[in-house]
């Protein structure tokens, strides 16, 4: 199929790309790089009378260290993450995710904030930023404000982004000293949307007890999900106090409503994605523990 017919804008900076959107209105979507829109639009689930192509912005593009974080503009591509230097040394657990996401084709053009925005419950990018701490920055014509990973990622695509809101980058915080990351999902073939995936990080303090950690959670909810309790319960233990499998069981403990679709059951899901995280969680600690 085609899409709906629709007019197209190409704006060459922030300030043009925000006026446009809200000049435009409901009946405009911004256009990152396509790889979930523009099948939505072709298959017609989706209509939009304009689409405001963002590929001309530069200021969505980069990737910055800022104030023991790095930044990294909405606009940039999972292909430039993948390749970065910075990214590999400063936030490895989203190193570590991004080759995970479909094939080559889709990451050189696909985008990190067209990822965080669009908020399938099923994709990589959601459960990173969960599990890390990151924080959104958007931008309206009221001004500009800051949305923690937490609060972002509202239900099935949907976001605490407001209508007239572009998002235009993510901050991820740097997890210093003894750290450890790991993500593992479940897909029945490499490429597709995982069954059931989960994203890891643990930092350990100077008496090797748990200072800080982050389980994020995708393919197992209406949206990527943290498992806040089981990260509660762990901090301040030893790493070895409990099992992998006690900490996958109760990752998945708190799950009220996990899907159940022609790709996988329920229990199925529940049963798979607490071996998952079981196995992140091994990982995790085992390079916290070695550094």
């Amino acid at each position: 199929m085609k899409p709906a017919v629709f007019d197209y804008h190409a704006p060459t900076s922030l300030d043009e790309a925000v006026k446009l959107l809200a000049d435009l209105g409901d009946e405009a979507k911004p256009l990152a790089g396509g790889q979930s829109l523009v099948p939505m639009l072709s298959l017609r689930l989706a209509t939009f009378e304009h689409l405001v192509d963002l590929r001309r912005v530069d200021e969505l593009r980069g990737i910055e260290p800022r104030d023991g974080s790095l930044w990294i503009g909405a606009g940039t591509t999972q292909t430039a993450i993948e390749r970065s230097a910075e990214v590999a040394r400063d936030t490895p657990l989203l190193a570590r995710a991004t080759p995970l996401i479909g094939h080559f084709q889709i990451r050189n053009r696909g985008t990190i904030g067209g990822s965080i925005a669009h908020a399938d419950a099923a994709a990589e990018y959601p459960a990173v930023a969960l599990a890390l701490g990151a924080r959104m920055e958007a931008i309206s014509p009221r001004g500009r404000r800051t949305i923690p990973a937490d609060a972002f990622f509202t239900g099935l695509w949907s976001t605490a982004l407001a209508e007239d809101e572009l998002l235009t980058g993510i901050t991820v915080p740097v997890w210093p000293g003894r750290s450890g990351f790991a993500i593992e999902e479940f897909a029945r073939r490499s490429g597709d949307f995982a069954i059931a995936g989960a994203t890891v990080a643990v930092r350990l303090d100077g008496d090797a007890r748990i200072a800080q950690c982050g389980i994020g959670l995708f393919g197992l909810g209406p949206s990527a999900l943290r498992a806040s309790a089981a990260e509660a319960e762990l901090t301040g233990s030893a790493p070895t106090s409990v099992s992998p499998e006690e900490v996958g069981r109760a990752a998945l403990s708190a799950l009220d409503a996990v899907p159940s679709d022609l790709h996988a059951s329920a229990d199925y899901r529940r049963h798979v994605g607490a071996a998952i995280v079981a196995r992140a969680w091994e990982r995790a600690v085992q390079e916290a523990t070695s550094v």
